[in-house]
């Protein structure tokens, strides 16, 4: 039997190329990445309306080297998609070759996306993803070169489409002819898009070479400051952030509340005693307590815990602190 690895993120464009591909009696398997940008949740939604097998791979070892120094460069933010999806198609190569299965699917439509999906990045991700003749674009097919799989007739090219361009009419129509009734709106999966966490990364790498896990979902939370070469703050804005921040917490960190009225949660992640001032300064400028008064702030660090006295930091300093 013919045997193909989907490329899957879940969006709607992924979801109709490999379902288009299984009609023909092609054993599908999608397969899904994770990092700390993005994860599989809109995937295992998706794959259920198809009743296709999932695989999830957390690439996120591979993804930082590539992030940090991409051939091709970002786009408007942090995001590097040609590197991006050159190292997934890499990836999805090697498990077409694991499995021995036929080809890749990607749900890429041609002219969708100016810088990334002309014919000319198209074929750039192809060719340096060393997969170049087992790239599947089912949703542009015919309007692409034939790959060895269609010239072999594993598969029917007449049976491929030619959708081309940014409109979504078509995708449209065609999940309605395939049942499929609930897909995710474009883009928006990606953290690497997002200006604010762009910023945040931009400064994380500059200043931290080398973080694990914990220190890319500490990103998504709070306000952040860069006080130092050595020292940030972060600042919860409500108490969703508050919990997400204490779940993250680690015995390295000092932590910040207000005594006696409400506040955030404050963190300073590898903190030192000598910052405690500012980081609690922080803490009085986001809390109830009134203004230019002092205020107590519990600060925890280790199996220890403190009451220190502070007055709200000025405004132009979380303006010019603020990342």
């Amino acid at each position: 039997m013919v045997k193909a690895i989907a490329l899957f993120s879940g969006g709607l464009d992924s979801t109709l190329a490999a379902k288009l591909v299984s009609m023909q009696n092609i054993d599908v398997v999608c397969l899904t990445f994770t990092t700390p940008f993005f994860n599989a949740q809109k995937a295992q939604a998706a794959v259920r309306q198809i009743g296709l097998p999932l695989l999830i791979q957390d690439i996120t070892s591979e993804h930082l080297i590539m992030l940090k120094s991409p051939r091709y460069g970002y786009g408007k933010n942090m995001n590097p998609c040609i590197d991006c999806h050159t190292l997934m198609l890499k990836i999805a190569g090697k498990k077409m070759e694991e499995t021995d299965s036929d080809f890749i699917i990607t749900g890429e439509v041609l002219g969708q996306r100016p810088m990334s999906q002309n014919k000319q990045s198209l074929y750039v991700v192809a060719k340096n993803s060393g997969y170049f003749d087992y790239i599947l674009r089912p949703l542009s097919a015919q309007l692409l070169d034939p790959i060895k799989a269609e010239k072999e007739n594993l598969i029917d090219r007449s049976q491929l489409l030619s959708i081309q361009g940014r409109g979504r009419k078509n995708q449209i129509k065609l999940a309605a002819d395939f049942g499929i009734n609930d897909f995710a709106p474009p883009a928006g999966g990606c953290l690497l898009t997002d200006p604010i966490f762009s910023r945040r990364l931009r400064d994380l790498f500059s200043h931290h070479g080398d973080r694990n896990f914990r220190d890319f979902e500490l990103l998504k939370y709070g306000r952040h400051f860069r006080i130092g070469d050595n020292l940030k703050v972060i600042v919860g804005r409500n108490n969703a952030d508050n919990e997400a921040l204490k779940n993250l917490i680690t015995s390295d960190d000092l932590i910040f509340n207000m005594a006696k009225f409400p506040g955030p949660l404050v963190l300073l992640p590898y903190g030192q005693e000598t910052d405690e001032k500012i980081a609690a300064s922080l803490c009085v400028r986001y809390s109830d307590a009134p203004d230019d008064s002092e205020a107590d702030i519990v600060c925890q660090y280790k199996n220890s815990s403190k009451t220190i006295t502070a007055q709200a930091t000025s405004k132009e300093n979380c303006e010019r602190w603020i990342i």
